[in-house]
């Protein structure tokens, strides 16, 4: 085995292998994950003391404290070559990380490539706009590439609120201000507050993770401002049961009705491998806020949203399966990805079929 390469050699072999993160833990070489696929590298597994080290050399003394007493840290910093997300714990074995590795470049919404209807979103100028999956899925750099736009075609003043803040924004046209949880803000919650008071067109929340700053994300799309986040659900419909069931049984109903006011559009994406095995893409399952939409929301009937989703191709919404079906007509993935990734297997192949 090869002696253990130094940290910021290891996020060097991370970027050039194209590797979505690297993962370190005690008693374990270092592991890539590239294509969605964890690769061990023949290297030798991880000391304590050596692993410590190298991960402690990252961190100021602030977030040394910050780790000793909450066991866990996230932060990003960035290098010549890429930038990266770090979230640093303690385990079983001892300490541990999962690196994300993010590109220093922003890829715009045809890099993606994202369907039509996102750029019709984001020239909103008020409301709420989410982006839902799985952790991993994209959503940071789908958001990115929303933000991205907004400011190539707006002069407008955007606050971002992160956890930790990913990618950097230059600010084309647009004021730009990115806010990080623990060194700008308490919480989101604060941070979102604040943030109505500081003169916002657009504010970006990275992640709704509570009723408290669901609800003022609510209360910023209510009043005249366009907001942007994220969720973990994994279908449109389920992402307003998750918002609404967030609050409590009596208050439903009028959060309902705010909710199908204010918002705009949900994107529900995961990613899949390309045809070509370079890299993966999203599927991404698109509802626009039509007055059909907004109604079904406000009657409590989101069990019927995905049947509306799938006959308004018109209204260019889709669900993930017609997403499929169009990335597979598109030559950007093979038959059997479309296949093992359907949620409805049956209707993909019968779509494929037709349009061939």
């Amino acid at each position: 085995m090869e002696k253990t390469p130094s940290l910021p050699q290891l996020l060097q072999l991370a970027v050039k292998h194209e590797a979505s993160d690297l993962h370190l833990s005690v008693g374990y070489p270092p592991i890539l994950r590239v294509n969605g696929v964890l690769t061990t590298l023949p290297l030798p597994p991880y000391t304590n003391d050596r692993l410590e080290s190298e991960l402690l050399s990252l961190l100021d003394t602030h977030q040394r404290q910050r780790l000793q007493v909450d066991k866990n840290i996230d932060f990003a910093f960035s290098t010549p070559d890429a930038r990266f997300r770090v979230n640093i714990f303690y385990q079983l074995a001892g300490i541990a990380a999962a690196i994300r590795v993010l590109s220093t470049r922003i890829r715009t919404l045809e890099d993606l490539p994202a369907p039509p209807a996102l750029a019709e979103l984001v020239k909103k100028k008020q409301g709420l706009i989410l982006v839902t999956g799985p952790t991993g899925c994209g959503k940071s750099t789908t958001l990115a590439a929303m933000i991205d736009r907004i400011d190539s075609e707006r002069h407008a003043h955007i606050i971002t609120i992160e956890d930790p803040i990913e990618y950097i924004f230059e600010g084309k046209n647009c004021l730009i201000n990115q806010r990080e949880i623990g060194r700008h803000a308490k919480s989101f919650a604060d941070a979102l507050r604040s943030a109505l008071r500081e003169d916002p067109d657009v504010i970006l929340v990275g992640e709704m993770r509570d009723l408290e700053t669901i609800s003022l994300a609510l209360t910023a799309a209510e009043t005249g401002h366009l907001v942007l986040s994220t969720l973990h659900t994994n279908n449109v419909a389920e992402t307003v049961d998750r918002v609404i069931n967030v609050f409590p049984g009596e208050q439903q109903n009028f959060i309902r009705h705010i909710f199908a006011n204010v918002i705009q559009g949900i994107i529900s994406q995961s990613l899949v491998p390309k045809r070509d095995g370079t890299r993966r893409i999203a599927v991404m399952e698109v509802l626009i806020a039509t007055p059909a939409i907004r109604n079904l929301i406000r009657e409590n009937k989101s069990h019927q949203i995905l049947s509306v989703v799938q006959m308004s191709t018109q209204e260019k919404m889709q669900t993930f399966d017609q997403a499929l079906v169009n990335l597979y007509n598109q030559g950007l993935i093979s038959y059997d990805t479309a296949i093992s990734f359907a949620r409805d297997p049956v209707f993909v192949e019968s779509s494929v079929k037709m349009s061939k």
